[in-house]
């Protein structure tokens, strides 16, 4: 008996022993938690073309620098992100159409850019071809074909990337100002919709293909951006960032990241977003607009812009002019410069109206070369002749860079001679402005005469007309009276 029970306490003892141990091949403590990851973001936008290094500024190479030598970057754990507007400007880009500058970006590692307004500027069919050379995607939510509703085949609404190990939903907005912003018989056959519906309709597809990470990629100005934030939040939008008005951005709303890079390589935004795999939540952990500062950079951009450089040199290095001193881009210097020599050009006309937006840059102390003023000038517009009485010019010329008169004091000629309400006058324009929609030069004369003249060509042939040198420098025929 005694025996009997030894044997089952024996048994007891054994039993709360084996259940005190841990069974094998199992963990009662709990699982590990997954690791919070951070994703990099490099983000630039209106790049237009700036890829070459300067006084002021380090260029497309400076700036792959700084992001190899001060981020780390890496392709496989970054996201480099244009917001469009990337290849019209100087000449080195123009020229080509942009395809010099798409070089660059394919070496810089660009992974997705958003289409803006400048985009088109060369064509849908130029567009095309672009699209073809460029080694990441373009995206845009609200383009709309007008015939069939759908996204034309030029753009994506939206791409999924992979980076750091997560996936990330990029969806794209164009500006809706873009009929306006371009010329606009390009893009006649598109609608530019509601980015609110956009958002709103791609959000939930890149949720379910798996994206952590939710980014909109906009060419949108500051007020746009801010417009979005209530439903950015709403969606779980991590970031919205913006272009078009070549401005700085830096900010968090309710937890979303609005970002903004400035233009022309000046800078860059430095976004990092954390993602947490236990609530599937992101947070911005940090932004930072770094200075693309001056420097010398040998790297393969470096390469790919040097062989842009000689390829530009061979093309526009032809010596049309000189200049003692800068000539800046909003100045009355510049402006009347431009557009008194559409009246040298065409002296049928009587005045000339343009927009100061169609003069792009500054020309620099020293020899003025055809590819100076393919910068200044770059556009592929022409120059419309019409017929407007003297009131219509007076309703038509606010806001307007102008040539043959001026505003100070009443409206007059460029003589003296006031200008007469009923009296009919020659008015040259561009057919860009020609042909917006809101255009009081439409209104007043349906039936333009388009002279054929590319509205660089007249600076042109003006500069080569004084036949300047440092002797006989070009600021020397400049008018610098404001003539509004």
């Amino acid at each position: 008996m005694k025996t009997t029970l030894k044997i089952f306490i024996l048994f007891i003892l054994t039993l709360q022993i084996s259940c005190a141990k841990k069974p094998s091949g199992t963990n009662n403590d709990k699982e590990p938690t997954a690791k919070k990851t951070n994703l990099v973001v490099l983000y630039t936008n209106d790049e237009h073309g700036w890829m070459e290094a300067n006084e002021n500024y380090g260029g497309a190479a400076g700036m792959y620098d700084l992001w190899v030598n001060r981020e780390g970057y890496k392709a496989d754990s970054f996201l480099v992100i244009s917001g469009g507007d990337m290849w019209t400007g100087p000449a080195i880009s123009t020229w080509f159409q942009g395809r010099s500058m798409i070089e660059v970006m394919n070496e810089m590692g660009y992974d997705v850019a958003t289409i803006g307004n400048h985009e088109f500027d060369f064509k849908i069919e130029e567009l095309i071809k672009n699209k073809a050379l460029l080694n990441f995607p373009l995206i845009a939510a609200n383009i709309q074909s007008k015939s069939s509703g759908e996204i034309p085949s030029f753009a994506l609404p939206y791409v999924i990337e992979e980076a750091a190990g997560l996936k990330v939903g990029i969806i794209g907005l164009a500006s809706r100002s873009t009929p306006t912003s371009t010329f606009p018989a390009f893009v006649e056959d598109y609608n530019f919709t509601s980015y609110e519906d956009a958002i709103t309709e791609y959000v939930p597809i890149v949720k379910n293909l798996g994206a952590d990470i939710i980014i909109v990629v906009g060419h949108i100005g500051e007020n746009e951006m801010n417009s979005l934030a209530p439903i950015a939040k709403t969606l779980g939008v991590s970031l919205v960032t913006g272009g078009h008005s070549h401005r700085y951005v830096d900010k968090i709303i309710d937890g979303v990241g609005f970002i903004q890079s400035g233009s022309n390589l000046r800078s860059y935004m430095k976004v990092v977003i954390e993602f947490d795999p236990a609530n599937k939540a992101t947070k911005i952990l940090s932004t930072e607009t770094v200075e693309n500062q001056p420097k010398t950079s040998s790297n393969s951009v470096q390469n790919m812009v040097d062989k842009w450089v000689l390829q530009a040199e061979d093309d526009l290095n032809v010596v049309i002019g000189y200049s003692s001193e800068p000539i800046s881009r909003n100045t009355p210097q510049m402006e009347n410069m431009v557009a008194d020599s559409w009246l040298y050009a065409y002296p049928e006309a009587d005045i000339s109206m343009t927009n100061a937006g169609g003069i792009r840059q500054d020309i620099p102390q020293g020899n003025i070369t055809l590819a100076t003023i393919v910068g200044l000038l770059p556009f592929t517009n022409t120059l419309y002749e019409l017929e407007l009485s003297g009131e219509q010019v007076i309703d038509c010329s606010d806001n307007l860079v102008i040539g043959g008169m001026t505003t100070i004091g009443g409206y007059f000629l460029s003589d003296g001679s006031p200008i007469e309400f009923n009296t009919v006058y020659k008015v040259l324009t561009t057919d860009y402005l020609y042909s917006q929609p809101d255009s009081k030069f439409a209104k007043y004369d349906p039936e333009p005469y388009n002279t054929s003249i590319l509205y660089m060509q007249p600076t042109v042939d003006w500069i080569l007309s004084k036949d300047t040198d440092e002797n006989n420098p070009i600021n020397n025929y400049l008018d610098a009276t404001a003539r509004r």
